[in-house]
């Protein structure tokens, strides 16, 4: 049992539906395995399951526990700040694709 750091600008959505509900009520939640630390209180950059960023997310929650089936679980629940503009995206998933989600030495 561990906490894992998430990078401070990267908030990356595994599920469609997730990223889906904040695109379109503005405000979400997602789950994440494990124990996780999310910087709650800052804005971060959302990442769709394909690694490209999509948004700038305010992070106001995030609570790690044990769910009832005995998996450590994290939570996530966040407001929409603003969907980024193409030439942003294109920047922010560039950089992050060489900072964290490409190959690793």
């Amino acid at each position: 049992m561990g906490f894992q750091t998430e990078f401070n600008s990267v908030c990356k959505f595994k599920s469609k539906q997730e990223l889906y509900e904040l695109l379109e009520y503005g405000r979400g939640k997602m789950v994440k395995s494990g124990f996780r630390v999310f910087p709650t209180g800052q804005k971060v950059i959302a990442y769709t399951p394909d690694n490209e960023a999509i948004a700038i997310v305010k992070i106001l929650v995030s609570i790690a526990e044990i769910n009832f089936q005995g998996e450590e679980v994290t939570e996530v629940e966040m407001e929409l700040v603003r969907k980024l503009t193409e030439e942003e995206a294109r920047v922010q998933t560039a950089l992050a694709y060489e900072m964290f989600f490409g190959e690793h030495a």
